[in-house]
């Protein structure tokens, strides 16, 4: 299964680095020196020469690139990188977004935490600059965004398929009587 870990943005210097946007939990693990990634569209293999971090930027080189010309080429494109169907990030409290999508959305009444009846799934993952955000279709052809945080989606159980959100009025139901 190929999962995004990145996108490339400028080209920095001369020697062929390029700037990247994170898109993975786990750089120090996607970005190790010897790994090919390809790039989207065009699947083209790169392999990382090295990596560093400068002023809170991520910098990349590749084996395949030499100079600015080449790197400045690569501006936009995705990084992919094939991982096991069954793997999971390191971290317990972190997902893939594949493992999301497709989840029931459940409600969770502050007060007593239990789910209540499915409204509708997960169908897409949006990576914000500030946090990341659910995309979720509810069965009442709504969509609603939900972001991704503990306080608001205390329940995330993958095995089962489902994810509970705190059903805060106006955030799942249109109403004052949440989960009905």
């Amino acid at each position: 299964m190929e999962v995004v870990v990145g996108r490339v943005g400028g080209a920095h210097g001369i020697r062929g680095e390029v700037g990247v946007e994170v898109r993975t939990d786990e750089p120090e693990r996607r970005f190790v020196v010897g790994t090919t990634l390809r790039t989207e569209p065009g699947s083209r293999a790169l392999t990382v020469r090295s990596n560093r971090t400068h002023q809170q930027r991520q910098l990349v080189a590749f084996e395949q690139v030499e100079d600015r010309t080449t790197a400045e080429a690569l501006h936009g494109l995705l990084l992919v990188v094939d991982v096991a169907d069954d793997e999971s990030p390191q971290d317990s409290e972190e997902f893939y977004d594949r493992q999301l999508i497709g989840l029931e959305v459940r409600p969770i009444a502050e007060s007593d935490g239990d789910p209540g009846a499915v409204l509708g799934r997960v169908h897409g993952v949006l990576h914000l600059p500030v946090q990341d955000v659910l995309a979720c279709l509810l069965d009442d052809g709504r969509e609603v965004l939900v972001p991704f945080v503990a306080e608001l989606v205390p329940t995330v159980d993958v095995s089962s398929g489902w994810i509970g959100v705190l059903d805060l009025p106006g955030l799942l139901t249109t109403d004052e009587n949440p989960g009905q």
